[in-house]
This record gives C-alpha cells, structure tokens and sequence, in this order.
C-alpha cells in the first residue's frame, strides 16, 4: 500500500508536507507526486520542493491513497491537469481511497465524485462540493473518502490517514513521539 500526494505549484505546504511527514514516521511508503514533467514544484510561499515522480510514471492500485492537498492556485493547477482527473475517477472507480483537505475536496466534488458523502472543506469552498453532505468537522471519514478543512487541521487529518493505514497504536505511538495533544 503506498499513499500519492499529488502536487503543483501553488500547493500548501503544510498540508502536503504534514501527510508525508506523520506517514513516513509511520513508515508508509508516501511518495511526492509533481502533476507536471519537472520534478520540483513551488509552493504557494514560494519554497520549491523536489517530488518524488512526476504523475506521468506512476502506477496506483486499488489499496492506494490519493492525497490532494489546498492552496488555492495549486489546486487549480491540479484540476486542470487531465492525468489526474482520468486517475482519480479510475480510483474512485475502484472504491480506492480518496484524501483531500482545504481547497483539495473541491476536486473530486466539481467531478461529481462526492455526491451523497459526508465531506468537509475550507470555508468558502462548499460550493465545489457537488451533492456532498456538507459537514463543519475539522476531518471526516466517508466511504472511501477523507476530507478536511486547513491548514490548522492538517495534523490531525495527518494523523487519521495513519490510523486507517496503520492502526491506532501506530498512530498513538507516533503522535506521542511528535507531543501532539488531541
């Protein structure tokens, strides 16, 4: 099982680089994904980081995850990219887990994927949540979706990818190490 969190320019960093961080603590193979051919991706504060693929040479199973963190342009760049759109239809297709927080849910709702789930987003955003339920939780968990709200969220959705990848006493023991309180 690994987890894809996919990235373009202008995406959040905390968002993205929270996910890779709780997750690799828990030794999850997590693998940065730039949507574009060039590696580095900059982001919305202007500090490039250099992903591991680019979007182009991978290959995701069903027992995957798909990260998609906020940042308004970032997730603008990411809708637009045609690669992502076809895998995340072809995931969700395949009941494959779908994570989003901030602006990031507003993909997979302008493409119809979260008609009748609970989900969450960045105040602002419900709009793009197409037939979602909408839900004020700072993370929710529906079907085979994960959403959540911001950048202040980002640990605790952080840490709930880890819980259903790994469990709770994995999770506990490394929220514990990095004094995270709740």
């Amino acid at each position: 099982m690994k987890v894809y969190v996919m990235m373009a320019d202008g995406f959040e960093e905390i968002e993205a680089l929270a996910v890779v961080d709780v997750l690799r603590r828990g030794e999850v193979e997590t693998i940065l994904v730039s949507i574009k051919n060039d590696k580095i991706v900059v982001s919305a504060r202007e500090i490039p980081v250099v992903a591991d693929a680019t979007i182009d040479k991978i290959e995701i199973a069903p027992d995957d995850m798909i990260v998609l963190p906020g940042g308004g342009k970032g997730v603008e760049e990411l809708f637009a990219s045609e690669s992502l759109k076809k895998l995340l239809t072809a995931h969700n297709d395949n009941k494959g887990n779908i994570a989003a927080i901030c602006a990031g849910p507003t993909i997979p709702g302008r493409l119809g994927l979260l008609k009748g789930i609970k989900a969450t987003c960045y105040p602002g955003c419900e709009e793009d949540l197409k037939g979602a339920i909408l839900s004020q939780e700072d993370v929710v968990v529906d079907q085979n979706f994960i959403t959540s709200r911001g950048p202040g969220t980002a640990f605790e959705f952080s840490f709930k990818l880890l819980e259903m990848i790994k469990g709770e006493e994995i999770k506990d023991k490394i929220s514990k190490g990095m004094l995270y309180r709740k």
